[in-house]
């Protein structure tokens, strides 16, 4: 299939990649004309404009956009509308607030255009491992973009199938699924982020417990200097908190026990906020969740080697580099 990818970040460099290495003819466009020339020499077809993209894109054209969440996204989505005619489909793969969407799609509906919105993660290992996809939009057009999935997904792979399954929905195996109508998909996704929150958060504090067990103020004999590069990696030998999570958090620790190259200061990219927001509205309990999400605002005034764990988990799956804090008050 042809399609363009607008935005070439970490993320949106191996979508593209990723696409063509099925053999999808991929047109690029990115603000930043050394990334569009990178790709354009692996075999994508670059643009300079978003104009020329629409232009050299065959109907029904479909535009996969994979910017940051906000006004970037929302100018360029509301140029591609004006760009498109019906018939056409425009993605957002990025980290949208889901309620955008469900707004985006109802704007565009009645001009003949589709809006599908695909919460996508992999961070930097997409390339190789494949992208988890949890898809909103219309029955008939995600089924018409699956070909473009299927590329994306990581497949089954080696892991373990679910016994059961049979009456289930197949995609789910393969790596992604589509969730609901337009919103559903980042929806989902934004529940995802909050539960990585979560999960970041008790392995950052376990980590903390154990390194801490040297101390000074314990009984001698209660005293244990433990090596937490190897409790990491025996940990992820049959363990049942093994998981992703805790091979970047075994690599970390053995590239740098000490994790001295990170500050601590933990940023939020939104998706933890809304999840809670959505927790309130629904009136769910979310403890664990929330509790995470305001360690991240304290790791910004304190730095902990718990914060330290996390900054390097949020590196390893995801590139994040950290940045200064923002001032008490200013989000």
């Amino acid at each position: 299939m042809q399609l363009g990818v607008i935005g070439l970040g970490r993320m949106g460099g191996n979508i593209t990649r990723r696409l063509m290495r099925h053999g999808h003819q991929v047109n690029v466009f990115d603000v930043a004309p050394d990334a569009v020339a990178a790709l354009a020499r692996e075999g994508a077809v670059g643009a300079d404009s978003l104009e020329n993209l629409a232009a050299a894109l065959k109907p029904p054209r479909i535009a996969w956009v994979m910017l940051p969440a906000g006004r970037i996204t929302e100018e360029t989505i509301a140029t591609l509308a004006d760009l498109f005619a019906p018939g056409d489909i425009i993605i957002d793969g990025g980290n949208s607030f889901f309620k955008d969407d469900i707004r985006r799609a109802e704007t565009l509906t009645p001009r003949g255009l589709h809006y599908v919105d695909v919460g996508t993660s992999g961070g930097v290992w997409g390339l190789e491992r494949g992208f988890c996809m949890m898809i909103g939009g219309e029955n008939a057009v995600v089924g018409r973009l699956d070909p473009i999935f299927q590329a994306l997904a990581p497949g089954i792979g080696d892991i373990a199938r679910t016994p059961k399954r049979e009456n289930f929905d197949p995609r789910a195996e393969q790596g992604y699924l589509h969730v609901g109508p337009a919103g559903a998909g980042h929806f989902v996704k934004m529940v995802h982020n909050g539960i990585e929150y979560g999960l970041m958060q008790a392995y950052a504090e376990g980590f903390d417990i154990l390194r801490h067990r040297v101390s000074a103020h314990l009984a001698a004999n209660e005293r244990f200097d433990l090596n937490l590069a190897d409790i990491a990696e025996v940990w992820r030998r049959g363990s049942v908190v093994s998981s992703w999570l805790l091979d970047l958090t075994a690599a970390a620790l053995a590239e740098s026990p000490d994790l001295a190259h990170f500050s601590g200061a933990v940023a939020d990219s939104g998706e933890g906020r809304w999840t809670i927001e959505a927790a309130i509205a629904e009136a769910v309990p979310a403890n664990v969740l929330s509790a995470a999400l305001y360690a991240r605002f304290r790791s910004r005034e304190s730095e902990s080697f718990a914060d330290k764990l996390l900054s390097a988990m949020r590196y390893g799956f995801g590139g994040h580099v950290e940045k200064p804090a923002p001032q008490r008050g200013v989000p």
